[in-house]
């Protein structure tokens, strides 16, 4: 199957699509592109492989890979100094997370004089930017998990506080945005279990956030029963091109949902994620029964209401066992302790970062300091909210 959609941008969708990408530069008139991705997957012989077949079709490509996950301001800004000195004209954003996020941080950046920083997601900053010089994007995701190809945001660590902010600007979304499953197979089961969970935690929280968006709804739905559908299979077999193409879509379509909002389970991720570099995707599916059960008075009814769809007993409880079953299918610890050194965490500080993360703002229930507090306090423990 190979299919093209226009929603919420341009998707190039089906098995070796990665071929089109030559095309994909010509539409946006990309002449001399700058190819981005991470210390890890520029090392892969898939990656070497695509880029040597785009340099045929172009006298120049230059690269940049120069980090990791959870990327900082000053990956950002040796991007676009490596954008400019090379005189390129577009970006190729391609991996999981970290390489979209910075690829399409570098497009963006490349066109301002301000530092990245003034254009945190908050209120209507995203208007202070220079929008003539914003260069095209063309993204790529290797995992199916955070969306971000299909998203107007970049996830960036300020290095000096060690918060992970939230840049915004509508011309972030990229351009074009090819879904290939045949790039995700060698994702090893755990990291398809913990990206696969990212995009659960993504549709579901866009689907509980508050406020009228039956479009975004339509969509998370969709998304939370492709996973549901394919996310054992794949983890199970990684060559289930079907399967792998489910997630791909459904990571895709949770970021597309969450311009509705997301909600405490990312409120309690990002400071975990930028201080201690735990994957975004495992702390979502270690919080999120811990962000249920705390919502649970004000999402009963909501969840309630999509048992039937994702064929599952129709109460809040079965929901809820579904989510620990699936988790414990996947091998993901119940607690927060499990995956780090507890003993030693500043709550009040983190509690701190998580209330004011722009992701609580759209929690169903209205949080407190304090509720962070509890939150991460339950997660340690593995206790769950009655």
């Amino acid at each position: 199957m190979k299919t093209n959609w226009n929603y919420p941008t341009s998707m190039w969708v089906g098995e070796n699509r990665i071929k089109d990408l030559p095309e994909a530069c010509k539409n946006l008139n990309i002449s001399s592109p700058l190819f981005v991705t991470d210390k890890d997957l520029i090392n892969l012989d898939m990656t070497k492989n695509i880029i040597f077949e785009v340099r045929k079709k172009f006298s120049t490509l230059f690269i940049f890979s120069n980090f990791s996950g959870n990327p900082i301001g000053e990956n950002v800004e040796e991007g676009v100094f490596e954008f400019k000195k090379n005189k390129c004209d577009g970006v190729i954003a391609f991996g999981g997370g970290s390489g979209l996020d910075v690829g399409k941080a570098i497009a963006f950046m490349s066109g301002q004089t301000r530092p990245i920083w003034d254009f945190e997601d908050v209120g209507d900053y995203w208007k202070r930017a220079n929008e003539k010089n914003i260069a095209p994007i063309i993204a790529i995701p290797t995992t199916a998990g955070t969306g971000s190809e299909t998203g107007r945001a970049s996830a960036i660590i300020n290095k000096e506080s060690r918060v992970k902010k939230i840049i915004f600007h509508p011309k972030l979304l990229p351009s074009i945005v090819i879904l290939d499953p045949v790039l995700t197979v060698d994702l090893s089961s755990r990291l398809t279990a913990a990206t696969g969970m990212d995009a659960l935690a993504h549709n579901l929280e866009a689907f509980c956030a508050p406020g009228f968006h039956p479009m975004a709804d339509g969509i998370a739905l969709e998304g939370m029963r492709l996973i549901k559908k394919s996310l054992l299979i794949a983890v199970k077999n990684g060559n289930d091109l079907n399967a792998r193409l489910d997630l791909l879509v459904a990571a895709s379509m949770g970021s597309t949902a969450f311009q509705k909002g997301l909600g405490a389970i990312h409120s309690l991720s990002h400071p975990v994620n930028a201080q201690f570099d735990i994957h975004h995707g495992l702390s979502n599916a270690i919080f999120m029964p811990y962000v249920l059960t705390f919502n649970k008075s004000l999402l009963e009814n909501r969840i309630t209401s999509i048992c039937d769809y994702l064929n599952i007993d129709k109460n809040f409880e079965s929901f809820l066992n579904w989510i620990l079953d699936l988790r414990k299918k996947l091998n993901i610890p119940h607690k927060l302790s499990d995956v780090m050194d507890t003993k030693k965490v500043n709550l009040n500080k983190l509690s701190k970062m998580a209330f004011e993360d722009p992701s609580t703002q759209t929690n169903p229930k209205k949080m407190t300091i304090d509720d962070m507090k509890i939150l991460y306090e339950h997660s340690i423990s593995g206790k769950l909210f009655k």
